[in-house]
């Protein structure tokens, strides 16, 4: 845990430093996919576990409600993005890792709600979640767009998933705190996008 060993003015000059070691295409293809879902009408689904399980629901939260512009929150022609954290759902959870053991909690989610063409975000700091791993091959196997978010090395994840986002660093709550830095930036991203706001305003 860097904040062991850093001062805060260390600690955020650390966090400034891994920014730069970004693959800022990444970011900008996950926004591109989550849009592209959007027009398309498919379902974009995240999984996660712990903090980057709270990441799954922040990010679930922000693309489901601000992509919208405020003045169309009552406006039932305005087209939403379909978007879903498999993390919240704690009945389901409870059920599958009670019966059928843990790992099974976001694959089989995925079996009753994913559609070939859509998207699974798969957040992962280690990259080695056996629930993670389990429901990204399930989602290569049937036709979905995978994106595996990941930290440290990258783990199994980096290679299984068809794209990747990942965060070089060897510390869980930098890399989500990064993570969710770059989340943001793909909300307001798709935002603009819909709303023809910012860059994209005609």
């Amino acid at each position: 845990m860097l904040g062991t060993q850093l001062t805060p003015s260390q600690y955020l000059k650390r966090c400034a430093e891994v920014f730069d070691t970004l693959d800022v295409s990444q970011i900008e293809g996950l926004a591109n996919d989550i849009y592209a879902a959007y027009e398309q009408g498919r379902f974009v689904f995240l999984i996660g576990n712990g903090g980057s399980g709270s990441n799954c629901s922040h990010f679930c939260e922000d693309l489901g409600k601000s992509t919208l512009d405020r003045k169309d929150f009552t406006n039932d022609s305005v087209k939403r993005l379909k978007v879903l954290s498999l993390t919240d759902n704690t009945p389901y959870i409870l059920a599958w890792g009670n019966d059928e053991g843990f790992d099974q909690v976001f694959v089989q989610q995925l079996k009753n709600f994913a559609s070939p063409g859509d998207v699974l975000i798969a957040i992962s700091g280690s990259g080695n979640s056996p629930n993670i791993l389990n429901a990204v091959e399930w989602a290569n196997k049937t036709g979905l767009t995978t994106w595996g978010i990941t930290g440290y090395s990258g783990g199994k994840l980096k290679d299984l998933g068809k794209k990747n986002l990942h965060v070089p660093l060897d510390d869980m709550g930098m890399v989500e705190s990064v993570h969710l830095v770059a989340f943001h930036w793909i909300l307001n991203d798709i935002h603009g996008r819909i709303n023809k706001v910012g860059r994209y305003k005609v």
